[in-house]
């Protein structure tokens, strides 16, 4: 059985364009889809979460799926190069229109995937290795990593509550006592008195 799968991240978007050039490729080859899958959801969805998963699951040895193209599966190139792997596994064709793959239990098929997969090693090591060399450049260059050693952070959960705070310590309320009445811990409560410096205004 053929099977085109589409999907769109918003409901502003349109899946028109996608099953035109679906249609167009099922044309060019001669083949008859079966069954469409349609859904609205974002990539950031695990696809075993989407209908993507259960038609996965439901596909059998020797099916096809069609998609516009490979990042209309997943989230990010592992998701894809897993889909695609299980698909090739459990012989399964996989064809991308725009890209131009037919992908299969073939060896041609295990290279091109091996090829992603490296592709996707290759390209976390460089980020980690541009990361590393500009942090290393302004280490060099003089410049102080990270926040100044006794910088106050800008947002703490107590952030906006300093008259509140201030007014219960002027009723001698206990620091134990406002942090039940604000829900956090009293020594947040405490740093963020000593640090903002909230008994001196009392």
């Amino acid at each position: 059985m053929i099977f085109a799968y589409i999907r769109v991240s918003t409901d502003q978007q349109t899946v028109k364009n996608q099953k035109y050039e679906i249609l167009r490729f099922a044309d060019s080859k001669k083949i008859h889809i079966k069954e469409w899958i349609e859904e609205t959801v974002s990539a950031t969805k695990k696809y075993q979460d989407r209908k993507l998963g259960e038609l996965l699951r439901n596909l059998k040895e020797d099916d096809i799926l069609i998609v516009s193209e490979l990042s209309r599966l997943g989230r990010n190139l592992m998701e894809v190069m897993s889909i695609l792997h299980d698909c090739m596994e459990r012989d399964i064709k996989v064809y991308a229109v725009k890209e131009g793959y037919e992908l299969g239990n073939n060896i041609n098929s295990k290279v091109l995937a091996f090829a992603f997969g490296l592709s996707a090693e290759i390209e976390r090591t460089l980020i980690s290795q541009r990361t590393k060399e500009a942090l290393a450049r302004k280490k060099s260059e003089g410049k102080k990593l990270g926040r100044p050693k006794g910088s106050l952070s800008k947002e703490t959960k107590l952030t906006g509550k300093e008259e509140e705070i201030k007014e219960l310590l002027r009723k001698k309320v206990s620091v134990s006592a406002i942090g039940r009445i604000l829900g956090v811990h009293r020594l947040t409560v405490d740093n963020f008195i000593k640090s903002r410096k909230l008994k001196d205004e009392t």
